[in-house]
């Protein structure tokens, strides 16, 4: 079956994209002030891929369309989602935040340096990882969802369970962030019967055995496909747009090639009509691009590939250093758009 994707090209920001909008010479990026000029065409004919660079005549409204709010947020500028890991073994900061006052202190300090969502999780899914009983999953992350709800606080539960799922929104979160894109058989119920939104990310197989051998045709071409049936069977539901986010799944089940393409061709997942997630930050990649740095020497590498997504469009960066972060973006807005 014959497959075709269009990758925005020739990003250009601020005042001169508007200009150019306004003119027809260039197209708005999700209604935002970033606007891109050319599109990328990859064809995939079997299993041979072919690309070209053309001045569009025409694009699909999912790309140029204004995103709504997510979740009580204006994504008009990109936001950013604060990582809490309740666990004892993630990645990059496992044991920390065990106890529930430190993990709720942090969850504050999060919001004080900049965090417009926190991301509160109870389960490792680092490579390697198995998967935590749901029973406890739930005791590490539920007195940390409501305790921060309770501040005002927009609250994620990063969680693949039905379960946690529904006890996480009760007790005061807006969001739901799904690795497997709600695969338990009971999670679209949970969501459709909400008024939560969701992040439905891409992941090759599972943590335990997600990177012993990923494979695509064509990465970003296979992920998009993937992701557009789980957006469509969120539609069906009767949950609208409005609600749901994709996130390309960063490090889950891909090589550092897969990695490099999704971010290469990330402004081409607006075509899907949601908004976009992006989280990058500490993966291991990033220290395989570079030095070999562990994961608590990758905030450098953490910021680049951050940018890149917001200059692509991303409306939501999912990142563990947020004051840094946040003052990246300040920077990059400023001397960008000068706003």
């Amino acid at each position: 079956m014959d497959r075709a994707y269009l990758t925005p090209r020739g990003l250009i920001h601020g005042a001169a994209a508007q200009e150019m909008v306004a003119r027809g010479d260039a197209w708005a990026l999700c209604g935002s002030s970033t606007a891109f000029t050319l599109a990328e065409v990859t064809r995939i004919v079997a299993e041979s891929t072919s690309r070209s660079l053309t001045h569009p005549t025409f694009v699909s409204a999912e790309l140029t369309k204004r995103r709504e709010a997510f979740a009580g947020i204006d994504v008009t500028a990109t936001r950013i989602m604060g990582v809490l890991n309740v666990t004892p073994d993630s990645f990059s900061d496992g044991g920390k935040y065990v106890e529930t006052e430190s993990a709720i202190a942090k969850g504050v300090t999060l919001l004080e340096a900049g965090a417009d969502i926190i991301d509160v999780g109870g389960e490792s899914t680092r490579p390697g990882s198995v998967s935590v009983d749901p029973s406890e999953e739930s005791a590490r992350v539920i007195p940390v969802v409501k305790a921060l709800a309770e501040r005002g606080a927009t609250i994620s539960i990063d969680t693949r369970h039905a379960k946690v799922m529904a006890e996480a929104i009760v007790a005061g979160a807006s969001i739901v962030n799904d690795i497997s894109a709600l695969g338990d058989p009971d999670a679209l119920n949970v969501i459709a019967q909400s008024r939560a939104a969701v992040i439905l990310m891409h992941m090759q197989g599972q943590p335990s055995t997600m990177q012993a051998a990923p494979s695509y045709v064509w990465a970003p071409g296979d992920v998009f496909d993937f992701l557009k049936a789980r957006v469509a069977m969120c539609v069906g539901k009767g949950i609208g747009l409005e609600r749901l986010s994709i996130d390309p799944g960063i490090g889950f089940g891909k090589n550092d090639a897969h990695n490099a393409a999704l971010v290469d061709h990330l402004a081409m997942f607006h075509g899907l009509g949601c908004v976009l997630s992006f989280g990058a930050s500490r993966k291991g990649f990033i220290g395989r691009m570079s030095q070999g740095e562990g994961a608590e020497a990758r905030l450098s590498g953490s910021l680049a590939a951050a940018l890149m997504a917001v200059e692509r469009g991303a409306q939501v960066i999912r990142v563990h250093d947020v004051a840094e972060t946040s003052q990246a973006l300040a920077v990059w807005r400023r001397l960008t758009r000068g706003v």
